[in-house]
């Protein structure tokens, strides 16, 4: 299994820290608010690796935390004359809802900073110990230039970084590059106690003590948005390095951005999305299987029609998965034939195919062509004609492929008498003015679903097999 390693830029063979175990830590949400569809695409992702990793073998300790204090919460508590607490624990289950739609597995851990603050201040201590922070007026900073090698992650030279226009001028620091640990709270703030005064953590430090607490001092894979490589990820190598004395990371893995009808997401363009609006008009698998439909490297384009054709693709999956289930479920046929037995043996070339593309660096746009090959295999080979065992074999490798994708291919065939009705009765009304290939398609749907229709003189009988 290769990947590309953020740190080295460039693939490197997976050889965890220990032996078929992986620590791996991915930054998770600040909850303010419904996570955007910019969000969504780290939680499936990164979601997926760990799921092929747990196929490979490998048990993944797999961590992902909450931001749950920052300014923009506090934010909008006080727009909403709430606390600090109830903001984020609001948004932290809508969250979990959100991963939930997109079959996102839970992580190991999901810790959020309120919750961390005593290690926060141990780490703080130890870096001003250590002379790679200083106070000045009850704020803490790191020390950029006291860390050799800042700047390793990202490529950014530090000399040059403190002469760019993002950085933030501040009289009290000793470089302009230096960054907050630790800050005083300003009046109506959440606070905790530090032997620097009352206040709260900077962003950088808590990935550093979560991924540390958690996981331990060198973790296998750290990951993240493309976003984050300067400067949060490039601080928490600062910080994690200087504290333990050790490397933090062994693997850095970052996701493109999302555009939205080919421009970067933004308020202030009104292109800006919820997950939770998209799946108003999208259902969650559909954009779980969008996501999958691109290289996680490489930045993706989110429109209408675009999610529409995904939409199509993913049904193209579900239909062939759904005629497996009735072959085998219909089929007169139970024990499998020589021909029949030499074409399942044959299905290992797909599974090949897709492991292949995903032991280069988790190639998923691969990964789903292969799938799409393997289902056209099924429709071309698979018929009325094929016994229970060749039909069941062939639909249980295609669903090992989708559940390693997360990719939900088996859907819930139960249809009450009052939809078949209903369906038979748009059926005929397609027939009467001569839409064949509505009325075609409305029978196939039925069949799928174990309906059989039988057109009398006295009408349309229906019959559910099985």
């Amino acid at each position: 299994m290769r990947l590309y390693n953020t740190l080295t830029r460039k693939k490197e063979e997976f050889v965890p820290i220990e032996d078929k175990k992986v620590k791996m830590y991915v930054c998770g949400p600040t909850v303010y608010d419904y996570i955007h569809i910019g969000n969504a695409r780290p939680y499936v992702i990164f979601d997926t690796i760990r799921r092929y990793m747990e196929y490979k073998g490998y048990e993944v300790n797999y961590v992902q935390n909450f931001t749950d204090v920052d300014d923009k919460i506090i934010k909008r508590a006080n727009d909403e004359n709430i606390s600090s607490k109830e903001v984020a624990d609001k948004y932290i289950a809508e969250a979990l809802k959100d991963a939930d739609g997109l079959n996102v597995e839970r992580a190991t851990k999901n810790p959020r900073v309120t919750e961390e603050m005593d290690y926060i201040v141990d780490m703080i201590k130890t870096l001003v110990e250590k002379g790679y922070a200083y106070e000045v007026n009850k704020t803490v900073y790191y020390d950029t230039k006291a860390f050799e090698n800042y700047g390793k992650l990202s490529g950014k030279n530090i000399d040059e970084l403190e002469a760019g226009a993002r950085v933030c001028v501040d009289n009290d620091k000793k470089s302009p590059m230096d960054f907050v640990l630790w800050k005083p709270n300003k009046p109506g703030e959440p606070k905790w106690a530090s032997p620097w005064g009352d206040g709260r953590p900077g962003w950088h430090i808590e990935c550093s003590v979560m991924a540390k607490r958690y996981l331990g001092d060198t973790i296998d894979i750290h990951a993240g948005g493309e976003d984050l490589i300067f400067p949060h990820h490039e601080n928490e190598i600062a910080q994690s390095e200087a504290a333990n004395g050790k490397p933090f990371a062994k693997y850095w893995l970052h996701n493109g951005f999302i555009n939205v009808d080919n421009e970067k997401m933004s308020k202030s363009k009104g292109n800006f999305f919820t997950l939770r609006k998209i799946a108003d008009e999208f259902p969650y698998d559909v954009i779980r299987f969008f996501i999958l439909n691109g290289h996680y490297r490489s930045p993706i384009n989110f429109s209408r029609e675009l999610v529409i054709a995904a939409g199509n693709g993913l049904e193209r999956i579900k239909k062939c998965i759904s005629n497996l289930s009735f072959l085998g479920l219909n089929s007169k046929t139970e024990n499998i034939s020589d021909k029949e037995m030499e074409l399942l043996n044959n299905c290992s070339r797909f599974k090949t195919q897709f492991e292949e593309s995903m032991d280069d660096d988790f190639n998923t746009a691969d990964a789903v062509a292969a799938i799409f090959d393997f289902v056209k295999f099924a429709n071309i080979n698979a018929d009325d004609n094929s016994s229970r065992e060749f039909a069941l074999g062939i639909k249980n490798k295609i669903l090992e492929l989708c559940d390693i994708l997360g990719i939900r291919a088996e859907t819930d065939e139960k249809i009450d008498s009052e939809d078949i009705e209903r369906m038979i009765e748009q059926r005929q009304i397609a027939r009467k003015e001569k839409n064949w290939a509505e009325a075609d398609r409305i029978r196939d749907e039925l069949k799928t679903k174990g309906i059989i229709l039988e057109d009398t003189p006295s009408g349309v009988r229906w019959s559910k097999k099985g």
